[in-house]
Order: C-alpha cells, then sequence, then structure tokens
C-alpha cells in the first residue's frame, strides 16, 4: 500500500504503462507470427504482404521503446532473408 502522493501517482502510471507496453508488444508479436507464418506456408506474394506489414510494426517497437533497434534489424533482415530465399 502506497504511503506517500508520489507512490500512490507511481502505481497509477505503472497501470498505465504497463498496458500500453503489453498492446504494443502483442502488436509487434502478431504482426511477425503472421509474416513467420506466412514463409512457412511457402506463399511468396502472400509472406511478402505479410513482411511489408511486420516492418512499420517493428520500427514502431523501437520507437516506442519495446525493442532495441539492433533487434528490430536482426529480425527484419531475417525475415526479408527468408522471404527473398521462396523464389
Amino acid at each position: 500500500m502506497a504511503h506517500h502522493k508520489s507512490a500512490e501517482k507511481r502505481i497509477r502510471q505503472t497501470v498505465v504503462r504497463t498496458a500500453r507496453n503489453r498492446a504494443n508488444n502483442s502488436r509487434l508479436k502478431t504482426a511477425v507470427k503472421k509474416a513467420e507464418e506466412a514463409i512457412a506456408g511457402g506463399n511468396k506474394a502472400a509472406a511478402e504482404a505479410a513482411l511489408k506489414a511486420a516492418q512499420p510494426e517493428l520500427a514502431r517497437g523501437v520507437v516506442h521503446g519495446v525493442l532495441h533497434k539492433n533487434t528490430a534489424a536482426r529480425k527484419m533482415s531475417r525475415l526479408t532473408k527468408a522471404v527473398r530465399a521462396l523464389a
């Protein structure tokens, strides 16, 4: 139980921030998972569309502080490489 005004405010802020981070993380993971599933499916057109949708989500994850920039770059690179290998 918080005993100070500042502690009460930190609790409120944490709840909001946690919800926002969880939503951002979920959206990011869903986009990447859809891209991976499309790649596994072997349909190049669908995989390219899914990759095109996942790339901005990864970039947004970096901006929102959900991902490190190198992690996002690595994921984008690997997804792109996998899509190109479908040719």
